[in-house]
């Protein structure tokens, strides 16, 4: 595939997981077109990211709702596959505002594949999560699972994913696949772009190293009496630059596979760990101390969830190369780099 001149509409690619896959393609030869309006994002970044990419970085400041808008951009810089990003993604603020949910990550899709219909654009690398597996019944969690939701914001990715779906039986051309990720840490090893969420944290990681900095007063874990091996929920923390590389993997399946319009594909470790695992790998990891304590459950958690992500070997050719450890200490080093610029705490 000569990718020199493939540009890549990335939807929310200012955000955490956009910005690293924005590095990732750049490095594979695409060329990466951002579509954010910085709700989520600190305009900054587009900085950081010429700085890590030594190229200049295309971006257009604007929502996914803006139909006519998505085909202008779409035009001018000719397109040729799309990765969206662009959804609000917290469990805990998904089940005190669902309106907010459903118009963002429902309306901004619609908006989006009106807009690749329209200009002929037919290839889609879609983010989707876990969450859609609702309570698993089976762990290590395969694409087999029967879905579900627990949440507002589970509830929009699993329409999300029906939409698609659906669309493609409509749509002949269209290829997509949704990756169904699982709990993205670390950050880049320039330390230049990571997890920076404005206001408070509601992810483990960038609450636990802001904590560490003496950025917040301290960290309240979500319960300790689950029914896991010490009573904290598990996850399978996947490295964002692990992530972000399938992405890529995902495009270049897209375009050189010609049997299936649609696959549905887990990207995660394989590995469950939980709450306390990460803060006490992290405190000795990173050689700091940590103020924390046991508060209450959160509204829409699950107990424990991790991946089998055999069929993202099988399909993508991506296995995740980097550890816990190694996104430990990459968001470490990112939160100390940026302790004096978190913004609107």
């Amino acid at each position: 595939m000569d990718k020199l001149k493939k540009h890549i509409l990335v939807t929310g690619g200012a955000g955490y997981i956009g910005s690293h896959t924005v590095v990732a393609l750049t490095e594979a030869g695409f060329q990466p077109v951002i579509l954010d309006d910085f709700r989520n994002a600190h305009p900054d970044v587009i900085d950081r990211l010429e700085e890590i990419t030594q190229t200049q970085i295309l971006c257009e400041r604007s929502s996914c709702h803006d139909t006519d808008l998505l085909e202008s951009i779409i035009e001018k810089y000719n397109i040729w596959g799309v990765i969206h990003f662009a959804a609000d993604k917290a469990v805990g603020e998904s089940v005190e505002n669902p309106l907010k949910y459903f118009d963002n990550n429902l309306g901004g899709l619609i908006s989006l594949l009106k807009a690749m219909k329209s200009k002929g654009v037919h290839r889609l690398v879609f983010s989707s999560s876990c969450t859609v597996y609702g309570l698993p019944k089976t762990i290590p969690v395969t694409e087999n699972e029967e879905v579900s939701y627990n949440s507002p914001y589970g509830f929009t990715k699993l329409i999300n994913e029906q939409m698609l779906e659906q669309f493609v039986q409509a749509e002949e051309q269209f290829k997509t696949v949704l990756l169904r990720y699982f709990n993205p840490v670390g950050a880049h090893a320039s330390g230049l772009i990571g997890e920076e969420p404005r206001g408070v944290p509601t992810n483990l990681l960038p609450f636990i190293t802001q904590t560490a900095a003496g950025i917040r007063k301290e960290l309240v874990v979500h319960g300790d009496d689950y029914e896991t091996s010490d009573g904290t929920c598990i996850r399978d923390y996947i490295h964002v630059v692990d992530l972000a590389e399938a992405h890529v993997k995902a495009l270049e399946f897209i375009d050189s596979d010609k049997s299936a319009s649609l696959e549905v594909i887990n990207i995660g470790t394989g590995n469950g760990t939980s709450v306390k695992e990460m803060i006490d790998t992290f405190v000795s990891t990173c050689d700091t101390s940590l103020n924390w304590r046991i508060g209450p459950r959160r509204s829409g958690d699950v107990p424990a969830i991790y991946a089998d992500a055999a069929l993202a070997k099988e399909k993508l050719n991506w296995e995740a190369k980097l550890t816990v450890k190694d996104a430990l200490r990459s968001a470490w080093n990112y939160q100390q780099k940026r302790v004096q610029k978190t913004s609107e705490l």
